[in-house]
């Protein structure tokens, strides 16, 4: 069982090993998949969010562990940041069947869980991978800027109030695009310098 040191998180974990009542339940006891809470620093200042776990996330529990996580751990030696210094997280804790998109009942089920991690956590910094996580965000914070694009977006400081203070929601292209588009590295790394002041 994945450790945590937060008794707040270990009980967020345990409670997502038991949850039954999630329609992916079934297909991760079936896969002996894991749930995919998170890992990183617990009092992390920049927390990232990816839209679900894929198959060897689910394997090993672990959030970005394989092409797209090794592009991200490549983005963040950029800027002078490993993994241990950041919060990984996705909106969706279990495997999807064959990597389709999360489902909204899905989304609606797992939801609380992320918004419990973001108030553990406290990050002055939520910084979305990918377009799914992003319009996600956006809509929860009720932001203006809800049903804008990706292309838009991307690389911009957009300011919330939240229980602790203030945080800053930073919509960031997904690691994966980088592995088939070297321009669309260019544009990644040009965005990550963007966590540089937060860091």
């Amino acid at each position: 069982m994945k450790q945590y040191k937060n008794p707040k998180l270990r009980s967020l974990y345990e409670s997502l090993l038991t949850m039954q009542e999630s329609p992916l339940y079934a297909h991760r006891k079936e896969h002996n998949y894991l749930p995919v809470l998170g890992e990183g620093n617990e009092n992390a200042n920049i927390m990232f969010i990816g839209e679900a776990p894929g198959q060897k996330e689910a394997e090993t529990g672990r959030p970005f562990v394989g092409a797209a996580g090794k592009m991200l751990d490549e983005l963040l030696a950029g800027i002078g940041l490993k993994r241990e210094d950041v919060f990984i997280s996705n909106i969706i804790n279990d495997r999807p069947p064959q990597n389709r998109d999360p489902q909204p009942a899905e989304i609606a089920l797992y939801s609380p869980v992320l918004a419990q991690l973001i108030r553990i956590i406290k990050p002055n910094v939520v910084a979305t991978l990918g377009r799914f996580s992003m319009q996600y965000m956006l809509e929860k914070c009720k932001l203006p800027e809800s049903g804008q694009t990706i292309t838009t977006l991307h690389g911009n400081i957009l300011p919330v109030t939240v229980s602790y203070g203030t945080l800053h929601l930073i919509p960031l292209y997904h690691p994966a695009v980088a592995l088939y588009n070297s321009n669309m590295k260019k544009v990644l790394q040009k965005d990550f310098e963007v966590l540089k002041q937060f860091s």
